[in-house]
């Protein structure tokens, strides 16, 4: 790809282009960059390049002649090639992705002719621009700006100026939406970690997750981009309808909590039992009594000080239980075995309220549990779920949750899946 500025301030331009990865590029020969100085091709003999425009006004318009001779300058030099010459001009249309995509694919030459003053010459743009491209819809000094912007988004999309194409695919705009959040070192900066998916290694679980971000940040920020976005596969288009089921849940506005269960909670941690329990039949499931306790068996857990709930606000929105205590029912697993020489905190009775299916706070609910496990002295936690809840498999595995074998207990249920998570302690500083 060559490109050919012609400029008034030829030395400003080259030194921004040939830095970093467009002169790394130029100098391996894939670019060729060259900007020309207008000025040297004036036929005046104080080197003038603009004059007072005919019928009056203010400033000075810049003359056809020397942008002409400039012009055929470069084209003869640079001998026969698909080339397009275009002006950098508020009036043009706006540069986009897709005109990135468009010039670097169609051409291989692209001359850009930088305005100054109060313009150009209207007759040099009818007889030799193909085309006239602007940033956007305001004004600026000159066209040098914006010719520097245009080589930049078109040359990095030139095969061998970036290391691999994924280095653009997905970034903001390539196929029509904004780029996912980006995260890096330290893993917890002024009290913000980073997201937990993406520490756990899963590329499949991460490129999920990136792709949903792109749907919400473009619909938080540039709404019109995506009511224009068409969905490029099954996945997106899944994926858009969670984004939507998502919608109409509460959204966690305000700080999630999670602190011991009291006596006056169980009302509302019994209309949550019956909400999860109905939404296990929804699915074609009987809930087992870990689900339908019986009253007594909360009221049992919160006097053991190991019923949890979880507010939003002031509302409770989800409650499980974890014990220290052995469970006996956990020791018939099948189909493989729990990791042995561990103390593990055990993880039951999961409920949500239907308010808040979807709003992300049973993600919450799995940190707070891990951190209560750590507080208990321990580093691994077990639980189990029914064999046909998938949202709750689904939840296990992405918290970090490894499926260990099934439960074969008659007052669970025919059959349950067993899951564990063994916590990674982060180090302190200075110990080895």
């Amino acid at each position: 790809m060559r490109i050919d500025i012609l400029t008034l301030f030829p030395d400003t331009v080259h030194a921004v282009l040939h830095e970093s990865i467009l002169g790394r590029a130029a100098e391996k020969g894939i670019l060729e960059i060259n900007t020309v100085q207008i000025r040297d091709y004036t036929e005046n003999r104080q080197c003038q390049v603009d004059d007072y425009p005919y019928g009056g006004g203010y400033g000075c318009v810049m003359m056809a002649q020397p942008l002409k001779s400039c012009l055929d300058a470069v084209i003869a030099e640079s001998g026969d090639r698909r080339r397009r010459v275009i002006y950098l001009s508020p009036q043009g249309r706006t540069f986009t992705q897709e005109t990135a995509k468009r010039l670097q694919r169609d051409y291989d030459q692209l001359v850009l002719v930088c305005g100054h003053y109060e313009g150009v010459d209207e007759r040099f743009i009818t007889s030799c621009v193909d085309e006239e491209l602007s940033l956007g819809d305001f004004v600026l000094t000159g066209g040098e700006i914006a010719a520097m912007a245009v080589t930049d988004a078109v040359c990095r999309l030139v095969p061998g100026v970036l290391s691999d194409p994924q280095c653009y695919i997905g970034e903001s705009h390539w196929d029509g939406l904004l780029e996912y959040p980006q995260y890096t070192r330290p893993e917890v900066w002024e009290g913000q970690p980073v997201p937990e998916v993406l520490l756990c290694g899963d590329h499949e679980k991460i490129a999920r997750w990136r792709r949903c971000q792109q749907f919400r940040r473009t619909r938080e920020k540039r709404p019109e981009l995506y009511e224009a976005f068409q969905p490029v596969d099954d996945r997106d288009r899944e994926l858009l309808k969670e984004l939507s089921r998502a919608d109409r849940c509460i959204r966690l506005t305000e700080p999630v909590s999670c602190r011991p269960a009291v006596e006056s909670d169980l009302p509302a941690i019994l209309r949550i039992r019956d909400d999860a329990r109905e939404n296990l039949r929804r699915q074609g499931a009987e809930p087992g009594p870990e689900i339908g306790t019986e009253e007594a068996v909360f009221r049992q857990d919160i006097e053991r000080g190991e019923c949890r709930v979880l507010l939003h606000g002031d509302e409770i929105a989800a409650v499980f239980t974890l014990s220290c205590r052995p469970e006996p029912s956990y020791d018939s697993i099948t189909d493989g075995k729990w990791t042995p020489d561990l103390e593990a905190c055990i993880l039951l009775r999961i409920a949500v309220s239907d308010r808040y299916r979807g709003s992300g706070i049973s993600d919450r609910l799995m940190r707070f549990a891990e951190q209560e496990t750590v507080a208990c002295g321990r580093r691994c936690i077990r639980t189990d779920t029914h064999r046909k809840d998938r949202p709750m498999q689904q939840l296990l595995r992405d918290s970090g949750f490894r499926y260990r074998g099934n439960l074969l207990c008659d007052e669970h249920g025919p059959r349950r899946q067993a899951f564990e998570k063994i916590i990674k302690l982060k180090k302190q500083k200075g110990t080895t």
